[in-house]
């Protein structure tokens, strides 16, 4: 399965930025999408998650409070908007599709069970 994600870029300190994942295979549309990141020199770390119909998001610690995760079943999309942006934001931001069929709030917490990855894309924050 191939995720493509958009939308990184450069952004203030205090900003908003969002980055998309979208894909053209629809039997990905059975399953739930993570968001995650990993900043130089640090180990790969859930952002969000949403379950496969798009109606239970998930929210780590990381960005908790500042990040909505949405679902376009129709657009074969997922999006991540982040607010009040930090310096220590910025990190390679990674859409992955869960390895459960009809993934649910179990499934989508569960960072090993995601196993399709897109190719990432640069978030910098500025401070």
């Amino acid at each position: 399965a191939q995720l493509v994600e958009s939308g990184g870029g450069l952004v203030q300190a205090g900003g908003s930025l969002r980055v998309s994942c979208t894909w053209s295979e629809n039997t990905l549309n059975t399953y739930g999408i993570g968001w995650f990141r990993q900043a130089p020199g640090k180990e790969r770390e859930l952002v969000a998650a949403i379950s496969w119909s798009g109606s239970v998001p998930y929210y780590t610690n990381a960005m908790k409070g500042r990040a909505a995760i949405s679902r376009d079943t129709e657009k074969n999309t997922v999006t991540l908007r982040m607010n009040s942006l930090r310096p220590e934001d910025t990190a390679v931001y990674y859409c992955a599709a869960n390895s459960i069929p009809y993934s649910g709030s179990s499934a989508i917490r569960d960072t090993a069970k995601y196993n399709s990855w897109g190719q990432g894309t640069q978030v910098t924050v500025s401070s």
